[in-house]
Formats: C-alpha cells, sequence, structure tokens
C-alpha cells in the first residue's frame, strides 16, 4: 500500500497477527477509535460505525500515512467523538504526582491518584503495540503495553 493522508473520520483496516481484521476510525489531535469488531473479510463502514469501541489512544501518524492500516471507507463523524476522553498523567520521578490531560483544550491539571483510575495514560502508541492489544483483548490475556502503562 502507498502512502496515505490521515483524514477525520476515515475507517481503518488492521490486519492483525492472527489472520483476522481490526478495525480504527480517525479522529482529531492524533486519536483512533479502535472498535470491539473483528472479522475474516473487511466489513463495510457503515457495519463498523455501529460497534462499540473499545479504547481510544492516539497512534503514530507513520501508521496511517504508511499504508499500515489502510483506508476502506469514510463517514462523518457521530456526536460520541467530537470530545476526545481526559487522559492522566503519572510523574516518572515522583510517582506519587498525577494530572489530567485534556486532548480536547490541551489543559493538565493536577488531581489525585484515584481520579485516575480507568482512564488511558497520555501517550502516542506504535502500530503493532495497539494490534497486539487488539488480538490480547479477544484472546482474554492482558497485554504487556497495557500493564506497562498502568497507574503504578
Amino acid at each position: 500500500m502507498g502512502k496515505q493522508r490521515r483524514a477525520i473520520g476515515d475507517f481503518l483496516k488492521i490486519n492483525l497477527s492472527n489472520g483476522k481484521i481490526g478495525y480504527a476510525r480517525v479522529l482529531k489531535m492524533a486519536s483512533v477509535a479502535i472498535y470491539d469488531f473483528m472479522t475474516n473479510d473487511v466489513a463495510d463502514v457503515s457495519e463498523i460505525a455501529q460497534r462499540e469501541v473499545l479504547f481510544i489512544v492516539a497512534v503514530y501518524d507513520d501508521v496511517i500515512t504508511s499504508g499500515r492500516w489502510q483506508k476502506i471507507g469514510k463517514l462523518p463523524l457521530e456526536d460520541k467523538f467530537e470530545q476526545l476522553p481526559v487522559k492522566f498523567i503519572q510523574d516518572a520521578l515522583d510517582p506519587n504526582s498525577f494530572e489530567l490531560y485534556d486532548p480536547n483544550s490541551g489543559k493538565i491539571e493536577k488531581t489525585q491518584k484515584n481520579k485516575c483510575i480507568g482512564l488511558e495514560r497520555a501517550s502516542v502508541w506504535e502500530g503493532e503495540h495497539v494490534e497486539e492489544r487488539i488480538v490480547d483483548y479477544y484472546l482474554g490475556r492482558p497485554n504487556i503495553w497495557v500493564e506497562e502503562m498502568k497507574i503504578k
């Protein structure tokens, strides 16, 4: 697959190591929504759009622009994607220091550890790490990258 542009609303086909196909949707601010949907053959984007979202993370642009995840269609974004979820930051030097990061506004504010439970860590993911996370989810096993980024 040749170069492709990153465009909000695009649906992406993710070839997984188990031979199946996973799906993502391009959102704003380098983010993608990963759908809870895995198939043997490429699904129609209208069917994908009806599925639940497993998680939303930021990915490096080259995951999309290199064609690693191939565009398969586009629809206007639903309202639920207007606001990206807040993420947490844990200070590497002071693991008792936590902040909330709002990717919509860029605002960062101090918070308590308990407010970070259930949130994604503010990070940018490699394509292969997201792919591993999807496969691990369907196999019901812990994912090394999720475990590494958990609140300490």
